[in-house]
């Protein structure tokens, strides 16, 4: 079960990166300039705790795009499809 958890987390990562290049080269070309659509969320500054000693800064940011959705999906599906246990 454990390879299977790593398995599909590893083609979530996949989806994620063909999803946000396919949103870049899809932004010039009008009939899919759909695809890279994107909705932007998370922290504008990130939080600073100062502990004296050490000062940790947390901050995340998630920009999802319709590509990246899409190539998410289609992705675990393709993996699910594949992976043998």
């Amino acid at each position: 079960m454990r390879a299977k958890s790593i398995f599909s987390a590893f083609m979530v990562l996949i989806g994620i990166v063909v999803g946000s290049l396919l949103a870049k080269v899809t932004t010039a070309v009008p009939a899919l300039g759909w695809l890279s659509y994107a909705l932007s969320f998370g922290l504008e500054s990130p939080v600073i705790l100062d502990l004296s000693v050490i000062r940790l800064t947390f901050g995340l940011s998630v920009d999802l795009s319709v590509a990246v959705i899409l190539c998410v999906v289609i992705s675990l599906i393709v993996g699910n499809y594949f992976y043998k246990s």
